[in-house]
């Protein structure tokens, strides 16, 4: 692959931070910084892409009109400063497309948009009915109405797992560092590394925190995070600054950009990776472990040696070996109460001692990804 993918790409998701949006200490909002970012995308726009933005910046930009200094620590507060800023951010969001003939709309999601498979598909179907109209999608975690502390963890995820919820071409993270280096980056000697052919390649490198100004809630950590997801779904990731985006975009080497390897595979899959949260473990012997990475089966209850967990028949749960490494996510098809009793058993056991509505998987082939190869 090349950075060919980049100026080819028919469908991206640019994401801005806090930092490249507001002053420092989230002083006030940078118009200009939504102007430039609007261009960019306006510019996509005229060669035939289509662009979802996810911006941060609504509780930053709530502080200064709060009369608040600083990004508050207390969830009530926080969520204070988002209500006042995500008003501000998609007004400088609307009356810049406008000057463009482009129209924007907001869309604010929650864990729960993502988590659940119903609002997952809610969600993808209104952001492909947008896209199908030219209007230019704004997305925001609902930070005013989140409940665990507000909390994707940071809109770098978030933004991963927007490219994936529309099968983007390209993820491109817009950040206050330019590229992913080999050291903190104002340390003498310190180098920007411009291609990532390989995650394990980087694996040495001291990923650091938020940025400096303070805002934030990401930082390269989650950055990489971001690319570890987009780049084994087989979406490539972009990194850059504001004052560079035009130019990498259009194809300069400057910035980060991590290749993506993996094929592309179904929404639903993707969805079952990286975006669900699970209630539970089943724990599998050394042969199912075997015939669910190498024949790609289906998981029988006589595989499985323990249960751990509360969930219910629906729920995802990770398949373990029993040294404890984590090998697939899949949705289980029995009540965690109901496992215990078949550990062990074969299927056809099972009919003749519990009944016929025993006799199949305890998580089927299709309802299962891996997650090491």
């Amino acid at each position: 692959m090349s950075r060919t993918q980049i100026t080819s790409a028919k469908r991206i998701v640019i994401k801005i931070g806090s930092s490249s949006l507001t002053g420092k200490a989230g002083s006030a909002l940078d118009k200009e910084a939504v102007e430039k970012l609007v261009d960019i995308v306006a510019t996509c726009k005229k060669r035939g892409a289509e662009v979802v933005v996810v911006s941060s910046g609504a509780i930053a930009a709530g502080l200064a009109p709060l009369g608040l200094t600083s990004r508050p620590k207390d969830l009530a507060t926080q969520q204070a400063a988002a209500s006042v800023g995500q008003g501000l951010l998609i007004a400088h969001y609307t009356q810049s497309f406008a000057k463009h003939s482009i129209t924007a709309s907001q869309v604010l999601i929650t864990t729960e948009d993502i988590v659940r498979r119903s609002h997952y598909q809610n969600a993808q179907r209104t952001l492909y009915r947008l896209l199908q109209l030219g209007v230019v999608p704004v997305i925001n975690e609902n930070d005013t109405v989140g409940t665990q502390e507000i909390r994707f963890g940071d809109n770098d995820r978030l933004a991963a797992l927007v490219a994936l919820l529309i099968d983007a071409d390209l993820l491109v993270l817009v950040s206050d560092i330019d590229s992913l280096y080999d050291a903190p980056p104002m340390q003498a000697g310190a180098k920007a590394i411009h291609e990532v052919e390989n995650l394990a390649d980087i694996a040495h490198i001291v990923l650091g925190g938020a940025g400096a100004a303070g805002v934030g809630s990401g930082g390269m950590l989650t950055k990489v995070e971001a690319a570890r997801i987009t780049t084994s779904a087989g979406i490539p990731m972009l990194l850059t600054s504001l004052s560079e985006v035009d130019s990498t975009i259009n194809g300069a080497t400057l910035g980060t950009y991590f290749h993506a390897h993996e094929r592309k595979t179904t929404s639903r899959l993707l969805w079952l990776a990286h975006a669900t949260t699970t209630q539970g473990r089943l724990i599998l012997d050394a042969g199912a472990v075997t015939a669910i990475l190498e024949r790609g089966v289906s998981l029988l209850p006589a595989g499985v040696t323990a249960v751990q967990g509360d969930f219910i028949a629906g729920d995802a749960v990770e398949l373990v070996g029993a040294d404890s490494t984590v090998i697939a996510r899949g949705l289980v098809a029995f009540d965690s109460d109901e496992i215990p009793a078949m550990l062990g058993r074969s299927t056809k056991e099972l009919a003749q001692t519990l009944g016929p509505e025993y006799e199949r998987e305890l998580v089927h082939r299709d309802d299962l990804v891996l997650l090491r190869n």
